[in-house]
């Protein structure tokens, strides 16, 4: 038996989790979150996801790093996302928890990221604080799969299930029904099930990991340095490194990454079950009534995890290469945000359309425009806004 399937989410069609905002038929021989997952995957949002930025921009600086010339093989939001979710799917599996819905919300979490990742984040919402609104990408991401994506003659959106809505608001968030009235429907006053509060630490310990490995491929951190800083990671280096002698110090790097990456699964997996198991819960309706979320790690496994994390914010992401893509991004997204916000004839025809509608916000409808773009794309528009000056 799996310690926590009794508090898996249900596959039955007929379960709350399991309905959709449009009623649909039940599919022959799939579950409805395997439905889900396959909706996410052909979405076109999730396909852009390919062309936005992870750590570093194809359109900056920091992709020539290496012998002058652009990386194929960096982290995109796409391949991170992938990278997210066989770390979500093989905890739920591990654990007995509902792996199909487990893995359609790694795939969804972060489809409603902006171009040039967390530097283009912060400029759009910078952006819009100057008239009022916020950007949250969780929040943007619901409405993608609600309304923006247009795929179906019968309803709007992907009409994903309960479960997998209410997940991308609530993995990484708790947020609160007098904060955000228009989700009172997504249960704020109680936590999200295992499979959803999974989402949140396999994407740090997949970017933990990857972050490191891209940074070492582009040179901006120093094998050294971090043996000597990273004490969870010096932790297999040093006797990998005497059991192979002789081997490349990258071969060597490689493998002490991936048992960084086993040792922070295995601890989560086994703290989760502690902690659930201390509560008593035997059911769903246990986990939402816990008041709190129960996936997380050890005292001691956090306090590596957080060393990494701060590691990673000094030495890494604010370096100075990267520093340069990232006030290129915020140039750009500002540029563009207030370009058409000043002339929205320069819009699409459909975005120009909700711009004279009193029903939407001006400032919405260009971030909107705005987070759907890629890197590539978001440039070829900042260029041709410059020549057109």
């Amino acid at each position: 038996m799996h310690p926590l399937e009794h508090c898996a989410v249900s596959n039955e069609p007929a379960d709350l989790l399991a309905r959709r905002a449009y009623p649909e038929p039940e599919h022959a021989y799939r579950s409805p979150f395997e439905r889900d997952r396959a909706r996410i995957i052909h979405s076109r949002a999730f396909r852009r996801l390919a062309g936005k930025t992870q750590v570093f921009s194809s359109g900056g600086t920091a992709g020539s790093l290496i012998a002058g010339e652009p990386s194929d093989h960096f982290r995109s939001r796409l391949t991170h996302t992938m990278e997210v979710a066989q770390i979500a799917r093989t905890m739920a599996t591990t654990l007995g928890l509902n792996h199909n819905l487990t893995e359609a919300l790694a795939l969804v979490h972060d489809i409603g990221h902006p171009p040039f990742g967390h530097a283009g984040e912060r400029a759009l919402d910078a952006a819009l604080r100057e008239h009022d609104l916020r950007f949250d990408h969780n929040l943007h991401a619901l409405r993608i799969v609600e309304s923006f994506e247009v795929r179906y003659a019968g309803f709007p959106g992907l009409n994903l299930t309960l479960a997998v809505r209410e997940g991308i608001i609530k993995h990484s968030h708790d947020y609160t029904t007098a904060e955000q009235p228009q989700l009172a429907e997504y249960l704020l006053d109680e936590p999200p099930p295992l499979e959803a509060q999974i989402i949140d630490l396999a994407d740090e310990i997949a970017y933990l990991t990857a972050d490191l490995d891209d940074g070492m491929e582009a040179g901006l951190l120093d094998l050294a340095h971090v043996r000597a800083h990273l004490d969870l990671f010096e932790r297999f280096y040093e006797p990998l490194a005497q059991a192979h002698a002789g081997v490349s110090e990258k071969l060597v790097f490689n493998e002490a990454l991936k048992r960084m990456l086993n040792a922070l699964v295995g601890d989560l997996l086994d703290e989760t079950v502690c902690h659930v198991q201390a509560t008593g819960a035997r059911s769903l309706a246990d986990i939402r009534s816990a008041g709190r979320r129960l996936v997380a790690f050890s005292p001691s496994m956090e306090a590596d995890r957080m060393e990494a994390k701060r590691y990673l914010y000094a030495h890494l992401y604010g370096s100075a290469a990267l520093k340069r893509d990232h006030a290129m991004a915020e140039t750009v997204v500002r540029d563009l945000f207030r370009a058409w916000m000043a002339d929205p004839a320069l819009l699409p025809a459909s975005y120009a359309a909700r711009m004279q509608n009193a029903h939407e916000k001006p400032a919405r409808v260009v971030a909107d425009y705005i987070a759907g773009m890629t890197d590539h794309f978001i440039l070829q528009q900042h260029a041709a806004w410059k020549n057109a000056r």
